[in-house]
């Protein structure tokens, strides 16, 4: 059985493991115990009311509950960029033009930004390659919306999600070779290392603030501006069929895309509901729905089949062991996909 839950500090193992696997690039999972541990620590502070709004960040684990194996971690920082500066480079562009020799030219740019200062980030999405099957990634990654949905007060009403960009098979990130390395003087690696384990202060030491010419970066580099790693591509298009956009925003290291929707907008908040648990045998030919419990401090989310036109829910003995829930008790449920979409 496969459960959403909050992390605790006894899935540092499980988390290290984890991180082993992504195989750079993703800044939220580094291969950093102590980092690991600190943020753990922050999450159960979170959910304990310990920590102010701009140090807040809720940390998800999918547990597989046969083995207690950690399949995977998804987290939601709660306003990003109120301590520490929260960089993007905003895509637009700058007109050079001459009325006297007709001649327009629009050029494309990327700008330094904070524009999402405040916002509430989706980020450290990551799947076990091994239990990429059964719709465990849908679960792992919009398991947040019903969370989000349940407690809308928390969040802010702008979300955002930072894709992870191109790398090479080696690790190597095109943009990076062509803008950042030029300001950094270290290999992506490296600054993707310190970007994940908190050391940004160099990122505001070192970044140019003046507009950038895309013109001017290598073809590589141009060719991945705005698009995800192909171990991404599933996520983005998760994200999107739930109402998320591009709006020309990009990662500063890899130039990865940012995707960003208002939190009512966001397909699975506006379309769930809550219904009565009452225990039962669902029937197998309804349709898969994401189901959780409403109660903040144990919040707990699966899969099941629900039948969309009933008032109660139909659970199992053992699922509502698993969703911590006793019969009566309200749950939030929604359909797993839009209507039409194939996920």
């Amino acid at each position: 059985m496969m459960v959403i839950r909050p992390v605790c500090h006894a899935d540092l193992a499980g988390l290290m493991r984890l991180a082993k696997k992504t195989g750079g690039g993703l800044t939220s999972l580094p291969q950093d115990e102590k980092t690991l541990a600190e943020r753990i620590e922050r999450s159960v502070e979170t959910w304990q009311g310990e920590r102010c709004r701009a140090q807040q960040g809720y940390v998800f684990v999918l547990e597989d509950t046969e083995n207690g194996v950690i399949a995977g971690i998804s987290a939601i920082e709660v306003a990003v960029g109120l301590e520490e500066p929260w960089y993007n480079y905003r895509v637009g562009s700058l007109v050079h033009a001459s009325r006297q020799l007709d001649i327009y030219n629009p050029l494309a740019t990327l700008s330094l930004s904070n524009d999402h200062t405040g916002a509430t980030e989706l980020c450290s999405l990551f799947l076990d390659p091994d239990y990429r099957i059964r719709k465990n990634g849908q679960l792992l990654s919009k398991s947040r919306f019903l969370f989000m949905a349940c407690f809308p007060e928390a969040f802010s009403p702008q979300v955002v999600a930072e894709m992870r960009g191109v790398l090479d098979d080696a690790g190597n990130s095109p943009f990076w070779d062509s803008v950042g390395s030029h300001f950094f003087s270290m290999d992506f690696s490296r600054a993707d290392f310190l970007s994940g384990t908190g050391h940004k202060a160099f990122i505001a030491e070192l970044m140019p603030k003046h507009p950038l010419y895309i013109h001017y970066l290598s073809a590589e580099a141009q060719a991945v501006i705005g698009k995800v790693h192909e171990q991404t591509a599933p996520a983005r298009a998760l994200l999107e069929a739930e109402g998320f956009r591009y709006q020309n925003y990009v990662d500063i290291f890899d130039g990865g895309p940012t995707l960003e929707c208002e939190l009512p907008a966001i397909r699975a908040v506006n379309q769930s509901r809550v219904m009565s648990a009452v225990t039962g045998t669902p029937g197998e030919q309804h349709p898969l729905c994401l189901v959780a419990g409403m109660d903040y401090h144990h919040f707990r989310a699966m899969l099941l089949p629900v039948d969309p036109q009933a008032e109660t829910l139909l659970i199992p003995p053992a699922c509502a062991a698993r969703l911590q829930i006793a019969a009566g008790d309200p749950v939030r449920v929604v359909s797993l996909n839009p209507q039409g979409a194939r996920l």
